[in-house]
């Protein structure tokens, strides 16, 4: 019965938004919102620390090799940026996939963890540490994000009151099937989590090429180890790594007319422009100009 209210409520936002079809942030809750009446094709984007609930339809999302179909009724938590590819599976004008991405916030996590006794983690424990994770949604979380978009409706009880559900939903994360992957990351010493402060380094220093080494001292394993692990966990290898990040960067901003496109080909770390055409062209199947003109066009 939750979920129904809940995706009534999420239908009812996007149609009260003129969004029919398509993506909408929700700025008073910080949560994105979507509902496409068809099955889409691949679709690249860069995925946060989040959570997802698919509440209609279904969607396929993962990286590389490891991919995961999320029917309505289950979720995914994305534990570390993350260049992902998705399709839509399932969707209709008549029942339209709809979904909501409630942003994860890891230093309210890492403050709730210690509270949370080791008994009250899954017993299921999994071999797979790949950073997304799909369980069956929980009931609780449903309950708590429709009270949090209710919470968001008034400037009174959006201050006052969906802080302390927001505190909620990452605490119920926290007891729920997808505890262990979250524990997995806040506790220091683990393997996901020194992958995150792999990932954080990349991502900071995206235009400077990659030193293994350096990547692995820094985080405190072998050359072999590190390579091993962060393809474990991201799906990918640190050089294709950053590879993605780049090309999903220059892709936003050739959305900005001012700035040439050789300009931002050399502010993502691409020395040739050659170079960046052709992996450009590769991933999205258009040129970097092509792609320019589009978007002026939409």
């Amino acid at each position: 019965m939750t979920a129904q209210v809940l995706l009534q409520c999420v239908s009812d936002l996007l149609t009260n938004a003129g969004v029919q079809q398509g993506m909408l942030f929700h700025e008073s809750s910080g949560t994105h919102l979507l509902r496409y009446q068809a099955s889409s094709g691949l679709n690249s984007t860069v995925y946060h620390p989040l959570l997802c609930l698919v509440l209609q339809g279904a969607k396929q999302v993962g990286a590389s090799d490891k991919m995961l179909t999320v029917r309505a009724g289950q979720s995914v938590i994305a534990s570390h940026t993350l260049p992902v590819v998705s399709r839509i599976t399932e969707a209709s004008p008549d029942l339209p996939y709809v979904a909501l991405v409630f942003p994860l916030d890891l230093d309210l996590l890492r403050s709730l963890s210690p509270s949370i006794s080791g008994v009250q983690l899954s017993s299921k424990r999994s071999k797979d540490s790949f950073s997304i994770c799909r369980c069956e949604t929980n009931q609780d979380i449903e309950d708590a994000l429709c009270r949090y978009f209710s919470q968001c409706r008034s400037d009174a009880t959006r201050n006052l009151l969906a802080p302390i559900t927001r505190r909620e939903i990452h605490a119920r994360l926290l007891l729920s099937e997808h505890s262990e992957m979250l524990h997995r990351l806040l506790w220091h010493e683990s393997t996901a989590s020194r992958i995150f402060q792999a990932t954080q380094d990349i991502q900071a220093n995206l235009a400077k090429n990659i030193a293994i080494g350096d990547l692995a001292q820094r985080v405190g394993m072998s050359n072999s180890t590190f390579f091993e692990q962060f393809k474990v966990v991201t799906g990918t290898s640190p050089l294709q790594y950053q590879k993605e990040l780049r090309l999903l960067h220059a892709r936003d901003e050739l959305h900005t007319p001012s700035a040439k496109v050789s300009e931002i080909a050399f502010a993502v770390g691409y020395e040739s422009l050659a170079q960046f055409s052709r992996e450009y062209t590769r991933k999205f199947g258009r040129s970097p100009r092509q792609d320019r003109q589009l978007a002026h066009v939409a």
